[in-house]
């Protein structure tokens, strides 16, 4: 759990050094602080616009050392879609910090989440790649065969991972099919009882390969539910090989 106060000291700080930092042109809080859903356990997300003619790169260097030598930051992550950069610290408490770098020419939201400026003029709201049904379909069936070679094998650590893979596209898929968000299963708690009792039964209780059998029959019939809505046809070819597959033993 975060301790509030210092989460909000914490965030005072990040944005009045991006008031003080003259290469930041535009700064937003993002998250569940932007969209009214923060809580006690909410990380700081904060995105930044860096200016025409300087290296994000440079940005992130220096912010970087900044929150490892004043906040006492442990760790940290990035992540690079486009020309964004994400760095995700950890300090101690726990609190997260989420650090979002872009060049000032791309500062606005991207996707549907919050984005509250605090200074600077955003650019329009940019939509994040859709997801494409059909490679998680695939990836899917995938799973599912790979799972049960596994099986085979004697190897329950990489058959609980193909089982539990073939369960969370299974929930991607449904959270798309209902317009719910579907990075990071932010969806998953808003779908129905009839699509996430399925999908339940297929966690791995144990390694046993009675158990992993189990599991299988259970996240392939969850998938193929599904598949029945999202993709009838594919439905039709795939539930005999598939059930095949997954009741093999």
């Amino acid at each position: 759990m975060v301790e509030v106060d210092r989460r909000e000291r914490v965030r005072t700080q990040l944005l009045d050094r991006a008031r003080d930092d003259e290469r930041i042109v535009g700064a937003a809080i993002t998250g569940s602080a932007a969209s009214g859903r923060e809580d006690r356990w909410s990380d700081i997300d904060l995105f930044l616009g860096v200016a025409y003619g300087i290296e994000v790169e440079a940005v992130l260097g220096d912010w970087s050392s900044f929150v490892y030598r004043e906040l006492g930051a442990l760790h940290h992550f990035d992540l690079r879609p486009g020309t964004q950069i994400y760095r995700a610290f950890l300090l101690d408490g726990p609190l997260e910090i989420d650090l979002g770098f872009t060049p000032g020419r791309d500062f606005g939201p991207v996707g549907g989440g919050g984005f509250q400026v605090v200074f600077g003029t955003p650019v329009e709201r940019r939509a994040l790649p859709p997801v494409d049904p059909g490679h998680l379909i695939g990836l899917s069936w995938h799973h599912v065969l790979h799972a049960r070679i596994a099986i085979e094998r004697g190897a329950p650590w990489q058959a609980e991972h193909w089982i539990n893979a073939v369960r969370d596209h299974t929930i991607t898929l449904a959270c798309h099919r209902r317009g719910l968000p579907t990075s990071y299963a932010k969806g998953a708690d808003a779908l129905p009882p009839e699509v996430t009792g399925p999908i339940g039964e297929a966690f791995v209780r144990s390694l046993d390969t009675a158990e992993l059998a189990r599991a299988l029959r259970a996240a392939t019939e969850a998938l193929l539910t599904e598949l029945r809505v999202t993709d009838p046809s594919v439905f039709e070819t795939l539930q005999e090989p598939l059930r095949e597959i997954a009741g093999r033993r």
